[in-house]
């Protein structure tokens, strides 16, 4: 099996298909390597396509340490995957938390990104939410704890912005579920309670978001509520973003609506590639 080991020592398990200008994938919390098989059967055809489990994700490691852990380090892991394949620039498309790693990769390592696809991202980042937020996520490390991964997942996949996924595609959203639920209890723990129950609100970047002019588009669907704020902060405040809401969608945009997403992923690309994805005129 493939891995990369990461400055830590902390080894991430990833796949690769197609040949071309890199374009790396980055999942969400309830997802892990598999969730980006659609994109990677689409964009394998232009591109080379690589997708990883994060730290606590198997076939990655599952540290132990919860100091192993957090927002910092997920996104240095982004950087540990380009380094270990040899791959100086990379198009990043992340979800979720992965969303966030994206954003705050092409934030913190601009010269490595040619572009940054920030799905989904900014749950409980408002700043009358946050703290609320992150007390919730370090209760939910503990409920896992406590009931183990499969109860903790029955309860979490079926929340309000997922509900439109299990409407449009119940066989789809099964599979979603079965992935979930099969995540190691120490891992879905330690990451909820040390990344999401501790991540800095995005509203603490402002100064730098309007500095950063990677090439970036902004994706959220309709009914992600929570997510529709901060997505429209970050197209307002980051120096290169457009924005994309994608109709009668939640939170797992890339699944929910593979064909929609694939075609907007490519176009945003195409454009950047182009030299056509610019900033706005003064």
């Amino acid at each position: 099996m493939p891995y990369i080991t990461c400055d830590d020592g902390v080894k991430l398990y990833y796949e690769e298909a197609g040949s071309g200008t890199p374009l790396v994938f980055v999942h969400e919390y309830a997802g892990d390597w598999r969730a980006w098989e659609p994109q990677m059967r689409f964009f394998a055809r232009k591109h080379r396509c690589i997708t990883y489990s994060f730290r606590g994700y198997a076939p990655s490691d599952i540290p132990d340490d919860p100091a192993k852990y957090g927002q910092d380090r997920v996104v240095e892991d982004i950087r540990c995957v380009l380094d270990g394949l040899n791959i100086d620039k990379a198009h990043i498309c992340g979800l979720s938390m992965g969303g966030f790693a994206a954003a705050h990769f092409a934030r913190v390592h601009a010269k490595r990104a040619l572009s940054a696809a920030i799905c989904g991202c900014g749950f409980g980042s408002e700043k009358h939410l946050h703290a609320a937020f992150a007390a919730e996520s370090r209760a939910n490390g503990e409920k896992i704890r406590k009931i183990g991964q499969a109860a903790f997942a029955a309860d979490y996949g079926k929340g309000p912005s997922r509900r439109r996924y299990h409407q449009k595609d119940p066989r789809g959203h099964a599979a979603f579920m079965e992935e979930f639920a099969s995540h190691d209890p120490i891992g879905a723990a330690h990451t909820v309670s040390e990344f999401q129950g501790k991540r800095p609100s995005l509203w603490d970047f402002e100064a730098e978001w309007k500095a950063c002019m990677v090439p970036s588009l902004i994706v959220a669907g309709d009914e992600d509520d929570l997510v529709l704020q901060p997505s429209l902060y970050l197209k307002q405040v980051m120096g290169n973003a457009g924005l994309l809401v994608m109709p009668k969608t939640g939170h797992a945009v890339n699944l929910e609506e593979p064909d929609a997403f694939n075609r907007a992923i490519w176009d945003f690309i195409t454009l950047v590639e182009a030299g056509r994805w610019t900033p706005r005129e003064a």
